[in-house]
């Protein structure tokens, strides 16, 4: 059992890493199915999850 796969809150699918060729430093992590989204932001040190809605 891998503790540090991040999953999505909804559906417990793994996260998958979006590239994101506008800034290569923040993070991106999405449901394969488009449920959740989490964001890291370096310079802030912080995460924005973002739960969308049907």
């Amino acid at each position: 059992m891998n503790l540090s796969v991040e999953k999505c809150p909804r559906c417990k699918a793994a996260l998958e890493v979006k590239e994101n060729p506008s800034c290569k430093a923040i993070v991106i992590k999405a449901c394969p199915a488009g449920h959740y989204e989490k964001e890291f932001h370096p310079a802030l040190e912080t995460y924005i999850e973002i739960n969308k809605v049907p």
